[in-house]
């Protein structure tokens, strides 16, 4: 008979930098908590090699450019968006739903809770770091946005004003303050035509945040079950309860039990939560990350920064360069495709020749769990004692100490609207 355990206030279902931060605002709120993944160790998926911004100043892939971008790119193998078509519902769901938030009013709403959210979340990654003494190759330098191309430029001005306008503190930079933001610029200054600045974005590793929150969660009375993998949520059959969820672990199968438990599994919450007649819009984007040892050369971007065209991002980590991107929509496969690999790696050397030691770089993929929307799904289900905090895409870093901070107070309060 499968083991029972009824003694935590709060199961959170994941360890990646979302589940992280969900599981230490609830301690934080004075509950018990545990923590599950089939990881041996915090932040080993999503978390582990992506992209490294903190930025609030994003905006949604659905907007009223992208389906004509998307065309274009539909025939073209190193795309930033790769579309492979698959006899998958979920999947054509997903583009039709994207397709609608492309309208300008969508994208408009869609735009300002993103900001709105990360700028909460930003402010509550410096409060941890303070608070926790945290060492994650964090700089504090901004972030720099570049074009290459001018009428993408000025419809980047065009969102700039409108989101200052809800507080966003960016401003616009010509090509000569861009290489006096970030010398790196100086020899290829002619490849870009101007930049938008967000003085107060970050960049760090989201890995070594992950597992340094997750010491301090453990230091705080967290319990961390790795190598159990969630395969069911068992309903009571008499009430709008979720009674148990069952691992298969190491040593065979189990069930938990606990008042709440919240689902951050990312792009696999939807597989998990499907039988229980939850359907969740979230599909699988892989996204892929090159890291370059810089080494002695001091010719690598010091600030982070975000290339509009190609959809890539870098972030410095002293040691080390990061820079991820690109899309494909192609299910759940984790196959890495050097040819992407490659191209990110290109795309870089043509930019910043001298950036770091290209020959010893190395690649990593992993899935993002991307809504067409690009907002996550956070609040209580039908379920009662069923959350989510998932659904972040490319902004789990960014957002995840915000919605984690957020869920938590819906758990201590019980305020919160059934979302699904």
């Amino acid at each position: 008979m499968p083991q029972t355990n009824n003694d935590f206030d709060v199961l959170v279902l994941g360890a990646g930098v979302v589940g992280i931060n969900t599981a230490y605002w609830n301690l934080k709120n004075g509950k018990s908590v545990c923590v599950l993944d089939r990881q041996p160790a915090a932040g080993l998926e999503t978390s582990f090699a992506n992209g490294g911004q903190v930025s609030v100043s994003h905006e949604p892939w659905a907007n009223p450019s992208a389906p004509l971008k998307i065309l274009k790119w539909l025939f073209d193998s190193d795309a930033p968006l790769l579309f492979r078509p698959r006899l998958e519902l979920s999947q054509w769901i997903w583009i039709v739903q994207f397709l609608f938030d492309c309208f300008p009013w969508r994208a408009d709403y869609h735009t300002m809770e993103i900001l709105r959210i990360a700028t909460q979340s930003r402010t509550l990654i410096k409060e941890i770091r303070q608070r926790e003494n945290l060492q994650y190759d964090s700089r504090s330098s901004g972030i720099l946005h570049f074009y290459r191309d001018g009428r993408e430029f000025e419809h980047a001005i065009r969102v700039a004003n409108r989101m200052r306008n809800h507080g966003w503190d960016n401003k616009v930079v010509s090509v000569d303050e861009v290489v006096a933001l970030e010398p790196a610029f100086a020899e290829n200054k002619h490849k870009i035509v101007g930049a938008t600045f967000t003085q107060e974005d970050e960049s760090g590793d989201a890995f070594k945040f992950t597992q340094g929150l997750a010491k301090r969660c453990a230091e705080l009375g967290a319990n961390f079950m790795y190598c159990s993998e969630v395969v069911a949520l068992h309903q009571h059959e008499d009430s709008d309860t979720i009674k148990s969820v069952e691992l298969r672990t190491p040593d065979g199968y189990r069930n938990l039990m606990a008042r709440d438990i919240v689902v951050c599994m990312g792009s696999y919450s939807a597989e998990l939560l499907r039988p229980l007649g939850i359907r969740l819009n979230i599909y699988p984007a892989k996204g892929y990350s090159v890291t370059i040892p810089i080494g002695d050369t001091n010719k690598a971007p010091v600030r982070s920064l975000t290339d509009d065209q190609y959809k890539l991002v870098y972030s410095n980590f002293g040691d080390r360069l990061r820079v991820a991107g690109t899309a494909e929509l192609s299910g759940y496969t984790k196959h890495l495709n050097y040819s992407r690999c490659q191209g990110i790696l290109n795309n870089v050397r043509a930019l910043f020749p001298r950036a770091g030691n290209f020959q010893a770089a190395t690649f990593w993929t992993g899935l993002r769990p991307a809504t067409p929307s690009n907002l996550p799904y956070v609040g209580r289900t039908r379920y009662r004692n069923l959350w989510l905090n998932t659904g972040h895409g490319t902004l789990g870093w960014t957002m995840g100490a915000g919605t984690g901070f957020v869920l938590a107070e819906m758990i201590r309060t019980g305020e919160a609207q059934v979302i699904v």
